[in-house]
């Protein structure tokens, strides 16, 4: 694995030396006219946004719109010689042979593609129109277009170095500063802003893919040294998707135990819910079951009263005098103690079913309590576990931090690939 590279260019309708923005949608789109450097031009594809077609006319479009206030408070038309459009260049360090040959470099490219359009999309936002793959050249690399918003249709204020140059020079001279010296310290902005971005590619994107910020001649290392530098790049690739694909499992349990989590919470408080209805429906069936059995005791003396006064009949019978008296007084004792015999019957009956539902409330109360014990160990379990992984993300980062290099000096940008 090599070091980055990115790049950032301005481009207006007119151009400089043939290079306006008609030269560079032609070259995207790969138009015969503006490939003669590629031998053979590939249709390009589009990862991102609008075909070249589409941009073009999109770009045309707003340019011929964009107006810009002139003194007395009019509106004339931009300049053909105002950038007009923003451009950015992202190359993938491998050959086309060992990309076509490969497909974990494809895999390899596809992420660094990815990260690319991310980083890209939180640097302008959605004046990022386009972003276009070519593969016919001799490494993988991305075109990135970008449109200004503003009804100037302003391209400057998309480069950041241009940007921080322009904002040195509004405000202004400082105490003591002269002209000359003012334009030092603007262009001291514009490399430290150029600086900055370069960092935040590399540490958003190339670091993660294995590149290196700086060549090995822009800090005159030796061979060893550079292939202990890139070893070590990759290495840190390596650990950082490693850590990546930790923290997006770890992610996933994450989610998975707060739905589980979710669940069982849900789970024990319907219990509680039926362990609370279970107990106040058995302490219902108590309430009964005892007023149930105060009515028995009630029924019950009132067949013993029954019984009794029978009793007393048939002894009375039995000491009328003649046949028929005695035959009526024991037809009358035994009519009574029939009632008395049925009225038990029906209490006992009543109160069989009252202990049956007593000890239906007691059963279902016990298998409630039973499922609240089963979740909460179930809820032990899911925190133990999440605990494991949360340490494994931490085995990880302290990994990454061992692997990962001091920051490199800046230098100048690398001469573009095309």
């Amino acid at each position: 694995m090599a070091f980055q590279f990115v790049r950032v260019e301005l481009f207006s309708r007119k151009g400089k030396e043939g290079r306006g923005t008609g030269f560079v949608f032609d070259e995207v789109a790969r138009v015969p006219s503006a490939s003669i450097h590629v031998q053979e031009p590939d249709t390009p594809i589009v990862v991102h946004g609008l075909a070249p077609d589409a941009l073009r006319e999109l770009h045309d479009e707003r340019a011929a719109e964009a107006r810009t206030e002139v003194k007395g408070g009019k509106q004339r038309v931009v300049r053909q010689d105002q950038n007009t459009l923003a451009g950015v260049v992202l190359s993938y360090p491998v050959t086309m042979d060992e990309y076509r040959a490969k497909p974990e470099v494809v895999a390899r490219v596809l992420d660094w593609e990815r990260r690319s359009v991310a980083w890209l999309r939180s640097q302008f936002g959605d004046r990022l129109v386009s972003v276009v793959r070519h593969e016919d050249e001799s490494h993988p690399h991305l075109h990135a277009y970008v449109l200004p918003d503003d009804p100037a249709m302003t391209a400057a204020h998309l480069h950041p170095g241009f940007r921080a140059k322009a904002a040195a020079k509004a405000a202004g001279a400082q105490p003591g500063e002269d002209d000359k010296a003012l334009s030092k310290r603007a262009d001291a902005a514009y490399k430290s802003a150029m600086r900055a971005w370069l960092d935040d590619y590399h540490a958003k994107v190339a670091q993660p893919c294995g590149m290196t910020r700086l060549g090995p001649g822009k800090r005159r290392l030796t061979r060893e040294q550079w292939h202990q530098e890139k070893r070590q790049a990759e290495a840190l690739r390596d650990t950082l998707a490693k850590a990546e694909a930790l923290k997006a499992k770890g992610d996933a349990f994450i989610t998975t135990t707060k739905e589980k989590a979710d669940r069982i919470a849900g789970e024990a408080a319907a219990a509680r819910a039926e362990a609370v209805k279970a107990t106040e429906a058995a302490q219902a069936t108590i309430v009964a079951a005892r007023a149930a059995e105060k009515v028995a005791r009630q029924r019950a003396e009132t067949a013993r009263a029954a019984s009794e006064r029978a009793e007393r009949d048939t002894r009375a019978a039995k000491r009328l005098s003649g046949l028929g008296g005695l035959l009526r007084g024991l037809w009358d004792g035994l009519r009574k103690s029939n009632v008395a015999a049925r009225i038990r019957k029906a209490v006992e009956s009543e109160l069989e079913e009252l202990r049956r539902q007593v000890a239906a409330a007691a059963e279902r109360a016990t298998a409630t309590d039973a499922a609240r014990r089963e979740t909460e160990a179930r809820v032990r379990n899911l925190r133990q576990n999440l605990s494991d992984t949360g340490r494994q993300l931490a085995e990880a980062r302290q990994e990454i931090a061992v692997l990962r290099p001091e920051s490199a000096p800046d230098s100048a940008q690398a001469p573009a690939r095309r």
